[in-house]
């Protein structure tokens, strides 16, 4: 694995759980972790369980008995990792999102189809696609439940930057990390209402906008933000703050997208609700065991919203876990992901989300971009014109440039 941070700390609980849950072909060896600073390595490696530490990701392609390589950094880096993984045959587990660039997303695509003719398995780490609850709301839509489907809703609503002087992050650097809320959380909801309904996004109308435009360059880390030093210098942040968009899906149908860092009180509030002919779905991650169903073909009196707990065997993956009941967490949505993972690699199958899902994704985000520099308008998801805007800095509604 390389990276030992927050996905490096979810990713390796899900490695040392998955086989003692569920039936696998494969058992995972925590072998190397790897990471620039030393001494933090060493212990995140005895923290999280494995076996040596290198300071170069480049030994874990080199390395005959390392199998696959986990990639749980910025997404700057993610291009350079994943492609020589790929060329090296080794299975490839990257984190969302698949790069910076619909350019280099591209190219891991299509390095990722050519080691797939050679048994070589990729998957991005959409991992709340893994959730029980939002698993059980695609096979509802799947079987028919809401008919046809006529609107969608998705926001993911966060405040850990509300406070203007949270401190500068590798998540506000345009460089480090591709976009802000738009690319971070925004790609979420993107890949679980495609996912979910079954179509792809077609074109989007959007705007992304910074709303603190400078922070404290130093301060303490806590979470994904923490404190700043409101008193020393201030580092430009270069990526948005808010991304709003609509979207249109391939099937015609019209969706709503918000993603925020800057909702007080929604710590992570990641909501999807799908409309239609006979029925709605709603969910709220920050309810994750449950789902809202309603019914519009039930007699009038016995109409509205009905609570499902999704923790019965009949659920997805619930079975592996606990009596009925007893909810499920954020990090189990990362071991069914490995579990589905090691499944795949064993089992010889091709995993989802492959690159290509993740490339579409990564084009959806760039149209949105583009769209807002181009005051709103709409922008089909065209795979031969979309790419990120050339201006290193969000546009606002006040600085906008046609692109």
């Amino acid at each position: 694995m390389v990276g030992y941070g927050f996905m490096g700390a979810a990713h390796s609980h899900a490695w040392r759980t998955a086989h003692r849950f569920f039936d696998l072909p494969l058992t995972p060896v925590l072998h190397t972790l790897a990471g620039r600073t030393e001494s933090s390595l060493v212990a995140a490696a005895e923290r999280y369980g494995f076996a040596q530490t290198t300071t170069r990701w480049q030994d874990l392609v080199e390395d005959p008995e390392v199998d696959v390589i986990d990639i749980c950094t910025p997404g700057d880096t993610h291009f350079e990792i994943a492609m020589a993984a790929l060329a090296a045959g080794k299975h490839v587990l990257c984190e969302k999102p698949l790069a910076n660039s619909v350019e280099d997303s591209e190219q891991m695509t299509a390095a990722a189809a050519a080691a797939r003719e050679k048994g070589v398995r990729s998957i991005c780490g959409f991992s709340y696609r893994r959730t029980p609850a939002l698993a059980y709301a695609r096979r509802l839509v799947a079987e028919g439940f809401v008919g046809e489907l006529r609107q969608v809703r998705a926001q993911y609503l966060q405040d850990w930057l509300s406070d203007a002087d949270a401190p500068m992050t590798w998540r506000l650097d345009r460089e480090k990390a591709g976009s802000g809320a738009l690319g971070d959380i925004g790609a979420h909801i993107v890949d679980l209402t495609q996912w979910i309904t079954g179509q792809d996004i077609a074109a989007v109308a959007g705007t992304v906008e910074t709303v603190v435009p400078t922070r404290p360059a130093a301060g303490t880390a806590q979470g994904l933000g923490g404190t700043g030093d409101a008193s020393g210098e201030r580092g430009t942040v270069t990526v948005d703050d808010i991304a709003l968009f609509t979207a249109r899906f391939g099937g015609g149908v019209l969706g709503s997208f918000e993603a925020t860092r800057m909702a007080q009180g929604r710590k992570n509030a990641m909501r999807v609700e799908l409309n239609g002919e006979s029925g709605s779905i709603a969910f709220d991650f920050e309810r994750m065991n449950e789902l809202e169903i309603y019914d519009a073909t039930a007699p009038t009196g016995r109409q509205g919203f009905t609570r499902v707990l999704t923790t019965e065997p009949e659920h997805p993956y619930a079975e592996a876990w606990w009596p009925t009941g007893h909810g499920l967490g954020y990090e189990h949505t990362f071991t069914h992901e490995i579990a589905d993972l090691v499944r795949a690699i064993g089992e010889g199958d091709d995993p989802s989300p492959s690159f290509e899902e993740a490339l579409h994704v990564q084009r959806v985000l760039a149209a949105v971009e583009v769209s807002s520099a181009d005051g709103s308008a709409w922008r089909d998801v065209d795979p031969s014109a979309a790419s990120y805007p050339t201006s290193t800095t969000p546009q606002s509604p006040t600085s906008q440039e046609s692109t």
